[in-house]
């Protein structure tokens, strides 16, 4: 019918997801994680090693339990360009290090410390993970594989 919208199933579908990303705020960690880490990280975390993506299992603690590291992750893409705020932000990291990381190192990512490390520049973050990795290989900590150039 001429004038009249139609609305495919796609359509229903992306307007009824519509307030999960318009209120962030009310979302749990994991639905952030769903939201903005899941397209990269996968659902279970696991990553893409063809598409330069590292896995979180194993090695996300190598990087949570180090002042660099912790300054590193606040600068991932999807982390530097989030719309979370510093205290959604933290808790996400939390929930992460807890699912996957080491909840028994490094103390807990407080709002402060995010806004400290987010405000903190980081010219190339891609150099700057592939600095700390060297170190972390020389010093025998685990991390996983990074094929980018």
């Amino acid at each position: 019918m001429p004038g009249k919208q139609r609305r495919t199933g796609w359509g229903v579908l992306l307007l009824s997801l519509l307030p999960l990303f318009a209120q962030a705020e009310k979302n749990t960690p994991w639905q952030n994680y769903v939201l903005r880490c899941s397209g990269c990280h996968d659902m279970d975390g696991s990553g893409s090693v063809a598409g330069g993506i590292p896995p979180l299992p194993g090695f996300l603690g190598t990087f949570t339990n180090d002042p660099a590291g912790r300054l590193y992750l606040m600068h991932v893409p999807g982390i530097v360009a989030s719309s979370l705020d510093n205290a959604q932000l933290a808790e996400l990291m939390n929930f992460l290090n807890e699912k996957w990381g080491d909840p028994q190192g490094y103390p807990a990512f407080t709002p402060q410390e995010v806004k400290t490390l987010r405000d903190t520049p980081v010219a190339d973050v891609v150099k700057y993970r592939r600095q700390l990795v060297k170190r972390y290989l020389k010093e025998g900590m685990k991390t996983a594989d990074y094929p980018w150039p």
